[in-house]
């Protein structure tokens, strides 16, 4: 590729960066069922920062199975999480904020199966609204969490 195609292709990545879901850090897991083969049962807790709400942080815990299924990435892990989102520094609204918009996805299983958080705005109490789900039904109703964060001044901010 020539540089005069390359410069404007690469001036894309930040935009197309921004429009994809958190990744997120692992803070740590706790083993919850020990395993004589492969790894253990866990609880893992995550750590993401709303991609496009600056001051907003969000903390997923998911079960992750063990064993040798679960080493090999072959396990589908039980939908079961919490969610805890909160104010982490001044909260910056963008100016064309969607009412509802994935901020977080990750795959919990090979085929068909992911938790996906989604930020949704309540416009009438000023309040951002995270909702933790699972992409498989469970007994005809998804999984799910919920954590709210009120946008209010950060520090006389």
């Amino acid at each position: 590729m020539r540089s005069g195609k390359l410069l404007p292709a690469l001036a894309l990545l930040p935009l197309l960066a921004a429009a994809l879901p958190a990744a997120a850090e692992t803070i740590g897991c706790v083993t919850t069922a020990w395993k004589l083969i492969g790894a253990n049962h866990k609880v893992c807790v995550e750590a993401f920062a709303d991609p496009k709400v600056p001051g907003v942080t969000c903390h997923v815990s998911q079960a992750r199975t063990g064993g040798v299924s679960g080493t090999l990435g072959l396990a589908q892990d039980p939908s079961q999480f919490s969610l805890a989102c909160r104010q982490t520094g001044p909260i910056t609204l963008p100016a064309k904020l969607p009412r509802d918009e994935t901020i977080f996805s990750e795959d919990t299983s090979i085929l068909f199966k992911e938790t996906r958080v989604v930020r949704l705005w309540d416009d009438e109490h000023n309040t951002l609204v995270y909702l933790a789900i699972s992409r498989k039904l469970i007994d005809g109703a998804p999984s799910n969490s919920i954590s709210t964060v009120p946008v209010m001044p950060w520090a006389g901010r």
